[in-house]
């Protein structure tokens, strides 16, 4: 019953990743608050960004013994097991910068760095009120510490009463469960918020036995999600090499897919226009003539260089953006100052000015390997044909040459982008979830998906914006 009530509701969407929109139409405008148990959390099902309502997580997840060749202690004239503790935290302010930081950077490699991990960029979340309870993002970060209690891995990892800011949809799995009389809110959610950026989320630091400390978090989270008695556990945007390794340990593969553009090795923006096919490259160049013609003065500004006051502005154009698109805004004012603060350098944000008033700009972090764009928005009352094309794209594409990056990741959706030079590439999800008959019937569906996803990325790529023999 519960696989053929799933089944019914989770149809393969003409959108791929996305299921019909009349899911969760009927739930979204109800609250419904679930009475439990003393020892399960408890949370509204549905309802727009709504505060968690839990019981206190134990902050123990318990102690492992590591074992074999490099692990043991020495303890008299015997020798012991290194001990390793897992545990939970309310509020990444509890962990330092500098061992949330080791973690990370560890975890990707200085040459696949990446921003969005950090101590600096994570903490701005929490601060200023974006990732908290009241948002319905309650922070239940796993911290594996050893004897000594320096810190061998972190997660991030949140209680969530909602399915907003994820960028990967499962609104029709809790329709599912909803209309079997079964609660898929709360569910913990490891991500980075609001951020659809491919990334390691099991962050570890660099030692012999990195791979026992994975498997001892692993275990912990899977333990945590049924003591909790939450429905299920998601990890989104996980590298490949993470996504691969969580199949052999219980949880449902997904794939999505984004576009990115990829640097050959080229000098300037020119040599990038000549890779595309005539047709491709001569309306890039008719777009881009549309700037000058509108009087626009494009700058990328970069750490000192961006005051408060472009703060203020592009948190207005970001409202706009969010009034447009999607009714409310995830992020606060106050978030991408202290964010740009916090993050210094690694933030390049892209303004278009008319004389002297700022109009319009889109925000980029700056990675080992990548340049990550992440938000655009424009002055509300005035429309700039190509602008937005112009900001996001080529003024991106024209940073990552500058700056020798490989790779410009453009954010979610959008098949506008192709002929822009962005092709698409492939991204991943896992899930873990508990009960038996819904992920048998998410499974099938995740299969079915994935062949919808393969042939769509098979077919946009055998049509790409670039000369035939440029891959």
């Amino acid at each position: 019953m519960a696989a053929a009530a799933v089944l019914s509701y989770c149809k393969p969407s003409p959108f791929i990743g996305q299921f019909p929109s009349s899911f969760g139409k009927s739930v979204s405008s109800q609250s419904f608050e679930i009475s439990t148990q003393a020892s399960r959390v408890t949370a509204l099902f549905w309802g727009s960004k709504k505060s968690v309502k839990s019981q206190p997580l134990d902050s123990s997840l318990g102690d492992f013994t590591l074992i074999g060749a490099g692990t043991e202690e020495a303890t008299g004239n015997q020798a012991r097991g290194k001990k390793i503790s897992v545990s939970i935290i309310s509020s990444i302010m509890e962990v330092s910068p500098h061992e949330w930081d080791a973690c990370t950077l560890d975890a990707t490699g200085p040459e696949k760095f990446n921003p969005f991990l950090t101590h600096g960029f994570l903490s701005s979340l929490e601060e200023t009120g974006c990732a908290v309870k009241e948002t319905g993002w309650m922070p239940s970060h796993v911290i594996a510490n050893d004897e000594s209690e320096n810190i061998l891995g972190v997660v991030p990892l949140y209680l969530k009463s909602h399915s907003y800011g994820e960028f990967v949809f499962d609104h029709s799995w809790a329709y599912a469960y909803y209309s079997f009389g079964s609660r898929y809110y709360p569910k913990f959610q490891c991500c980075v918020p609001f951020t659809p950026v491919t990334g390691p989320r099991i962050l570890i630091r660099n030692t012999s036995f990195k791979d026992q400390v994975f498997d001892i978090i692993v275990s912990a989270l899977k333990d945590l999600t049924a003591k909790s008695q939450v429905s299920s556990l998601h990890i989104t945007f996980p590298s490949e090499t993470e996504w691969e390794k969580l199949k052999d340990k219980g949880f449902l593969q997904r794939i999505g897919m984004q576009y990115h553009w990829k640097n050959r090795n080229y000098k300037c923006f020119d040599e990038f226009l000549m890779d595309m096919k005539q047709s491709k490259r001569k309306n890039i160049r008719q777009e881009r003539k549309k700037i000058s013609a509108q009087n626009l003065t494009m700058k990328r500004l970069r750490g000192y260089e961006i005051k408060a006051s472009h703060w203020d502005s592009f948190y207005k154009f970001y409202r706009n953006t969010t009034a447009n698109k999607w009714g409310s805004p995830y992020l606060t004012g106050d978030f991408f100052h202290e964010m740009g603060s916090k993050m210094g350098d690694q933030v390049l944000l892209v303004v278009a000015e008319e004389g002297d008033e700022v109009v319009a700009g889109a925000l980029n972090l700056i990675g080992g390997d990548t340049l990550f764009g992440r938000l655009w928005g424009c002055h509300p009352q005035v429309h700039y044909p190509s602008l937005h094309f112009e900001a996001c794209y080529y003024q991106a594409i024209e940073a990552a040459i500058e700056l020798n990056l490989s790779t410009v990741e453009a954010g979610a959706q959008g098949e506008h982008k192709i002929q822009r030079g962005y092709v698409p590439v492939t991204t991943y999800s896992c899930h873990y979830l508990m009960d038996e008959g819904f992920r048998k019937a998410i499974e099938d569906f995740l299969e079915r998906e994935s062949c919808q996803v393969r042939l769509v990325m098979k077919l946009l790529n055998d049509s790409g914006p670039f000369k035939e023999g440029i891959h």
